[in-house]
């Protein structure tokens, strides 16, 4: 089962994502669970960073929250991280 969650984070987090840029062929997600905690880190195109990043942090804050309350819902820990 814990692979089926860290695949369903990685799964919501490249849905929204994709959602938000011009280059969704270019978007990469991967995911790492440990015991209580799931890591997603997220990879865009460099033009579409100030997409997924949004105003003062708006939007990359609302994916975090969002994942957060789905891996809550699962008695577990997330962390999204961006890279670049």
């Amino acid at each position: 089962m814990t692979d089926a969650l860290s695949d369903k984070m990685k799964n919501l987090v490249g849905f929204i994502a994709k959602s938000l840029v011009e280059k969704p062929e270019e978007v990469v997600v991967e995911s790492h669970e440990s015991e209580k905690t799931v890591l997603v880190e997220i990879k865009v195109a460099s033009e579409d960073l100030g997409r997924v990043i949004g105003k003062d942090g708006s939007t990359i804050n609302a994916i975090r929250v969002i994942l957060q309350t789905a891996a809550a819902s699962h008695d577990k820990k997330a962390r999204l991280d961006l890279l670049s």
